[in-house]
């Protein structure tokens, strides 16, 4: 197929001729505000996905499935956004856990003391490997508080993080989409 071959219309602002695919369907909603497309959802997405990392009560699954559900972006874009925002609200608790240990007795820490001490068992029984749990419900989010009070390098938990992070979120999108069955 030759260049000539391609459906072409003018660029308004160039004045010079583009392709007509371009740009992809999905970006010229990039800017709406709607439910289910545009920015706004992808905002939606991950600032349910950043608070459901950190130690507030959040649920990102619901939010991801609507959209993939919904379409209007690729699945790749969308488990790009909610693994971004969870992994910055991992990133956190890890930061809170550096800094705030020394505050654990305190009535205003944001972690329960039985679940720190679960989490700290957890992460002494298992190590860093521990943080590949960090995508459970109950005890991820305080192993990553865990690891910040146990001064767990910053490289090695982002790394451990985003791949369980990840894949929590490429299965969630597989069962959703259909591609398991």
């Amino acid at each position: 197929m030759q260049d000539s071959d391609y459906p072409v219309k003018q660029s308004p602002l160039t004045n010079a001729a583009r392709p007509k695919h371009y740009p992809p369907e999905w970006w010229k909603n990039i800017g709406t505000v709607g439910v289910s497309g545009g920015m706004g959802a992808l905002f939606g997405l991950f600032s349910s996905a950043f608070l459901a990392a950190t130690l507030l009560p959040a649920q990102s699954e619901s939010v991801l499935v609507y959209l993939v559900l919904a379409g209007g972006h690729p699945l790749a874009l969308l488990v790009t956004v909610a693994s971004l925002g969870n992994v910055l609200g991992s990133v956190v608790n890890w930061f809170l856990g550096r800094g705030l240990e020394r505050y654990r007795d305190r009535r205003w820490f944001p972690v329960s003391h039985a679940a720190l001490e679960r989490a700290q068992r957890w992460y002494a029984r298992y190590g860093r490997w521990s943080l590949l749990a960090s995508w459970l419900p109950v005890v991820g989010d305080p192993i990553t508080v865990v690891a910040g009070v146990l001064r767990e390098p910053l490289p090695t938990f982002l790394a451990l993080v985003t791949l369980a992070k990840v894949g929590r979120y490429l299965v969630l999108v597989a069962a959703t989409a259909g591609w398991m069955s």
